[in-house]
């Protein structure tokens, strides 16, 4: 089974979707449930875990409504406010849905280089746990310091780096985010999605060869069973289509066994999230 651990459905808003900027204009436009089904059906995709793109509880909301209806949508990543001191009665009536599987927070947009290691923010966290919950850490390399000391925290909270942790691939940005990245996957709660990297290169020139590096090192640090397969649509959508997506994992994973190939397209997803 394959299984995409990484898209996004929005209805499109220019005030609440400000962060496409002027070079991502072709996904300036609603992407729904019936746009993905029709990507899933021409590239044998047989379910998704949605994740949130914005920062509100309407969101989470949103996202469990679309999931109720469309049932390739397995699980949902959503968003609460983890700094709230009700964080965990929030939580509490989260753990009665059975499609949300974690939550997400953009620390990539927090000016803090040690957001995560707020005391807030880490009381939030340490509630997860009780509902089985994981959490997407979606950060940018230079936050990758204070994520290797957030994981150390909390041995038993599964998480999952989104996108390799963003590295800067259009810039030739790569010693640094490597060290890190085999730093934090010594730690077996911690898995990382093979998502979000033509995003991270040049939208126009990107090779697989310029990329494999950085999924050799990921491969490395994590393990096969360790690995996510992500498209990070419809964001992808500004750098390559699906298939390109896809087709990048598959190449670069092809002489792997028939088994860790699997793990990576889609059971290490189920596991992860409970799916």
């Amino acid at each position: 089974m394959i299984i995409d651990s990484h898209q996004h459905f929005w209805y499109y808003k220019p005030e609440k979707h400000g962060w496409i900027d002027d070079n991502m204009s072709v996904i300036r436009r609603d992407f729904t449930p019936s746009d993905l089904k029709t990507v899933y059906k021409e590239n044998g995709i047989d379910g998704c875990v949605a994740v949130q793109a914005d920062q509100t509880l309407a969101e989470t909301e949103f996202l469990l409504s679309l999931s109720a209806k469309n049932d390739f949508i397995k699980g949902v990543v959503g968003w609460v406010d983890l700094q709230d001191e009700q964080v965990a009665d929030v939580l509490e009536e989260y753990g009665r849905h059975n499609k949300i599987k974690g939550f997400r927070h953009i620390v990539q947009g927090e000016a803090d280089h040690n957001f995560v290691l707020r005391p807030k923010f880490m009381r939030g966290i340490s509630a997860l746990e009780k509902h089985q919950f994981t959490y997407d850490i979606l950060v940018f390399p230079h936050q990758l310091g204070s994520t290797l000391e957030f994981v150390r925290k909390f041995p038993n909270q599964k998480f999952v780096i989104d996108h390799i942790a963003k590295p800067y691939i259009k810039d030739g940005f790569f010693d640094g985010w490597a060290s890190m990245m085999t730093e934090i996957g010594k730690h077996e709660n911690v898995s990382c999605k093979l998502s979000g990297m033509i995003t991270e290169a040049d939208f126009k020139t990107w090779t697989a060869a310029q990329l494999e590096p950085y999924m050799q090192v990921v491969l490395k640090a994590f393990g096969s069973y360790r690995l996510l397969f992500g498209s990070d649509w419809p964001v992808c959508l500004v750098a390559g289509n699906y298939k390109q997506v896809k087709d990048l994992i598959t190449d670069f994973i092809a002489s792997l066994s028939a088994t860790e190939q699997a793990d990576i397209m889609g059971q290490n997803a189920i596991k992860f999230y409970n799916l």
